[in-house]
């Protein structure tokens, strides 16, 4: 009992013989660390797949293209290997957004993972924030703040997701805390770090650097005023390594774009940009008049403010109350610059049309990323609200523990247990509020599980892919997870199905697979598809015969089949046999399709690269049923005919030919099932 308790005694005097800054540095990296514990295990265990925002693949393929040292993507069918949100150039494919997120994320592929990245930065983010909290404020308050900032859910989630909202705040807490401490300490090494990190969050976004900055550079204008030559050296020097971020961005822009003042998102959408008016982004537009953008806006900022942080709506009106106190005792100068983010930010945002777009549908309550992501163009707007939510915080607490002890008959120990009661109530309506967001973007997860899996139930060497479309003739949209190496040099290499013999010409030694689903393509409404990985064949030869069996259920009455190729249809409608069997041969530049229940062969021309289209009709006699349809895709361009497996689909009920239906051995029952096996 004595050793124990000398040992107490011992570990009381190390803990108080600490330099109270030494203590809140390993608080604060402490704190660092848990952040980017609980980021790296949200961002493995909530979105192995990457989210509903399919940003993050642009962001990836473009941190690979930068650890190989490369600008563009120089696909060999360029049509076919077209990744989403990138611009296609003379030099190459290169991506609509600036490199700095990217160059983060990639350093975190380094150290040995991308998501190794999303944790740093997390950390870093979380330091900042104590660190300008202890700037504007006091230790106490900036430690609690960073607290905060790891309980609200805009931040657990946005940085858990290689988006560049996070990272670009890192860059904007380094400039505000290395100009606060350069403003009290007068130190000129501060200042520079603070211009070298505006100028990185100008590079990485500058739109959003500008509106977190501004607040600050007004401050700067201010302490000029007493003409001070130190002063004026320091904000200078700052000034002078911020527009460094100016001249990169416009270098950027005339190497990528051949001109300086064109950005890559305009050079991809010239109307997805700032302004008022109308906006516009691949074929998608808007009329966004400055009544739209302020309800649109009000809306985001509601949202926010009730879901987004720290405990919701409590954390909201905490913030409010800190802020009201900060005012009472007097808002100084440098806490007014902090205090100026919560005014620039939503400002700044009314003139930018995505916070219409992240809401989806105006009148759907629920709609859109930011039900998923929440409003990812405020994540600045953090800052402020975490550092007067810890101000509201620990005035509320004082408060409290000061009118209980103000009773002699209650005793002491009530006080603090009146204030665990009270963090214990805001801690629970944080948690409330992180696990909503966290539950919903798990559940879209499970079903890009479902869709995921016969690619994690098997490894490729040497393989292709052909991938379906059901955004658009873009890779990695939705297919995130299935990217391509730069140099399409990996275990598998990930192509449209555009153009499909000329990307095996380009890849004649690779395994083909063809990848489809069955059901309709959206996760974020509760929808799951039925997925296919098929090995396909590549035959050649002068002629090319495609044999086709097909199931026909009991109580069928007709069967109706048709063959299109060539701009020409032939059709024949016949009595329903037990099973449909024929024989597509292609030669002589013609399409033949033979089978015994066909009383005549059915012919449409087979010239040049095309696909000939067999669709086959069962009808209950009601005119009710279903119809097996096949795409036979051939090359008959020289003496020889090509041809690979055809690619199959049953389509009825809700579901669509053309990409929705694809046939799925054993997801059918009552004699549905068809095969189709290629042979030269």
């Amino acid at each position: 009992m004595s050793s124990a308790g000398d040992l107490l005694r011992s570990l009381d005097r190390r803990r108080s013989s600490l330099h109270p800054v030494r203590r809140h540095r390993l608080a604060v990296a402490g704190l660092a660390a848990v952040a980017a514990l609980v980021v790296y295990a949200v961002a493995r265990g909530v979105f192995p797949y990457h989210t509903s925002n399919h940003d993050e693949a642009v962001y990836l393929q473009q941190a690979a293209m930068l650890l190989e040292g490369r600008l563009y993507l120089r696909p060999p069918v360029t049509e076919s290997f077209h990744p989403w949100f990138f611009v296609e150039s003379e030099s190459g494919l290169y991506p609509k957004y600036s490199p700095v997120p990217a160059a983060m994320f990639a350093v975190g592929k380094l150290l040995g993972g991308y998501r190794i990245a999303l944790a740093l930065i997390a950390g870093g983010v979380v330091a900042l924030t104590a660190r300008v909290g202890s700037e504007a404020f006091d230790r106490r308050t900036g430690y609690l703040a960073a607290v905060l900032l790891l309980g609200s859910p805009l931040f657990l989630l946005d940085a858990s997701v290689f988006l560049p909202y996070v990272p670009t705040t890192f860059w904007n807490l380094a400039f505000a805390a290395a100009y606060l401490h350069a403003d009290r300490t007068g130190s000129r090494r501060a200042a520079a770090v603070a211009g070298l990190a505006v100028a990185l969050a100008f590079f990485a976004r500058p739109y959003t650097a500008v509106l977190f900055a501004a607040p600050f550079i007004a401050h700067a204008l201010w302490t000029l005023r007493t003409l001070d030559r130190s002063v004026l050296a320091r904000q200078s020097l700052t000034a002078a390594f911020g527009l460094l971020g100016v001249v990169a961005t416009l270098g950027y822009n005339a190497v990528v774009t051949g001109d300086p003042l064109l950005f890559p998102y305009e050079a991809f959408a010239p109307r997805d940009g700032l302004g008022f008016g109308r906006r516009e982004i691949l074929g998608y537009e808007r009329d966004y008049t400055p009544a739209l953008a302020l309800r649109a806006n009000a809306e985001v900022l509601w949202v926010y403010a009730t879901r987004w942080v720290v405990a919701g709506a409590l954390g909201t009106v905490t913030a409010l109350l800190g802020l009201a106190v900060a005012a009472r005792r007097g808002l100084s100068d440098r806490r007014a610059a902090v205090a100026g983010v919560a005014l620039t930010v939503p400002l700044g945002n009314v003139y930018f049309w995505g916070n219409l777009n992240v809401l989806g549908d105006l009148d759907a309550a629920g709609d859109g990323l930011i039900s998923y992501l929440g409003p990812y163009y405020h994540v600045d707007l953090l800052v402020p609200t975490a550092l007067f939510a810890a101000v509201g915080l620990r005035f509320a607490g004082r408060q409290l523990y000061d009118a209980v002890e103000s009773r002699p008959s209650v005793p002491p120990r009530v006080a603090v247990a009146a204030l665990l009661v009270g963090a214990a109530v805001f801690g629970a309506a944080g948690v409330g509020m992180a696990a909503a967001p966290l539950s919903d973007n798990y559940a879209v997860t499970e079903r890009y599980e479902t869709a995921y899996e016969p690619f994690e139930d098997r490894s490729f060497d040497d393989a292709l892919v052909f991938l379906p479309t059901p955004y658009g003739d873009w890779l990695n949209h939705p297919f995130q997870a299935l990217r391509n190496d730069p140099g399409y040099d990996g275990d598998a290499v990930y192509a449209l199905r555009d153009r499909q013999f000329a990307v095996v010409d380009a890849f004649p030694d690779r395994t083909l697979y063809r990848y489809s689903y069955r059901g309709p393509w959206a996760p974020t409404v509760g929808a799951t598809v039925e997925p296919r990985l098929q090995e396909i064949r590549h035959v050649r030869g002068e002629t090319v015969r495609q044999d086709v069996a097909a199931g026909v259920p009991e109580g069928a009455e007709l069967i109706a089949v048709t063959v299109a190729g060539g701009g020409e249809r032939d059709s024949t409608t016949v009595t329903a046999p037990s099973e449909f069997s024929g024989t597509l041969t292609v030669t002589n530049g013609t399409a033949t399709l033979d089978g015994p229940a066909l009383d005549d062969s059915l012919s449409v021309p087979a010239e040049g690269r095309e696909t000939i289209e067999t669709s086959v009709f069962v009808d209950y006699g009601t005119g009710a049923g279903f119809t097996y349809r096949l795409e036979h895709p051939i090359d008959a361009t020289g003496s020889d005919v090509r041809a690979l497996t055809p690619y199959a689909e049953v389509c009825r009920g809700a579901d669509r030919c053309g990409g929705e239906s694809a046939y799925v051995p054993g997801a059918h029952r009552d004699g549905v099932h068809v095969n189709a096996t290629i042979r030269n």
